[in-house]
């Protein structure tokens, strides 16, 4: 009589299935150690986006088994920026106020960490010209003047419609817009403004704030803007 097995041999499945389950156990392992966030790195990052948006310092408290520690970050200058963009919004909104009331065309806005004053540029320059009208020119050394004490780094932008140009002293509108941009920073340079500061790039008719389609929107898309680094 042939002996009785004790115990049933395990179905064949089951050790596929066991294999499947130590795959995703380890799998979940896996995951898990790759969340584990660095926390030194998570203050570096955090340090630097809050340096870039002015900040002074950052406390943080951790709970769990470090409970009430304290990390502080700090923070360069935080007062002194934010008092300067303040004090700087509201130039901005001054000079362009002046603008309008002597019919030059002005706009202000905030792009990024750029504060921007753009200047239509029909009562600054004649057509096809780089020279600026002598008034515009004194318009131009007074707005120098007024955000000299800011001391901010501050790129020239030249714009211009899509009307094509060509003449020996301009070939295309990249010439032009670029040497309108150079002008204006010529003229803070003549102010005092530190030059180590300035720089000037022409965009032609390749960026546009409408579309080219009426002497309307030709005008707003012919302008020079100050774009004024927040962050020096």
């Amino acid at each position: 009589m042939p002996k009785r097995e004790e115990c049933k041999k395990a179905p064949a499945w089951l050790t596929s299935f066991g294999d499947l389950m130590s795959l995703l156990l380890t799998f979940f392992i896996l995951l898990y150690s790759m969340s584990i966030i660095s926390l030194e790195k998570f203050y570096q990052v955090l340090k630097g986006l809050v340096e870039a948006f002015g900040g002074r310092q950052v406390v943080f408290s951790e709970g769990g088994s470090i409970k009430a520690s304290r990390i502080p970050i700090e923070m360069e200058n935080m007062h002194y920026r934010v008092k300067k963009f303040a004090d700087l919004k509201r130039e901005i909104l001054r000079i362009k106020e002046s603008l309008l009331s002597m019919g030059i065309k002005a706009d202000y806005m905030v792009t990024g960490t750029c504060m921007k004053l753009r200047l239509a540029t029909d009562k600054i320059f004649p057509l096809g010209s780089e020279e600026p009208y002598p008034e515009a020119a004194k318009i131009l050394r007074e707005i120098c003047e007024r955000l000299k004490p800011f001391s901010l780094p501050i790129t020239f932008e030249g714009y211009t419609d899509d009307l094509p140009i060509s003449t020996p002293r301009f070939p295309s509108n990249w010439e032009l817009s670029a040497s309108r941009a150079v002008a204006v920073l010529r003229i803070f340079e003549g102010c005092g403004y530190p030059v180590e500061l300035l720089s000037a790039v022409g965009y032609g008719e390749y960026r546009p704030i409408v579309p080219n389609d009426s002497p309307e929107n030709r005008e707003k898309n012919r302008r020079i803007e100050l774009c004024i680094k927040l962050n020096p």
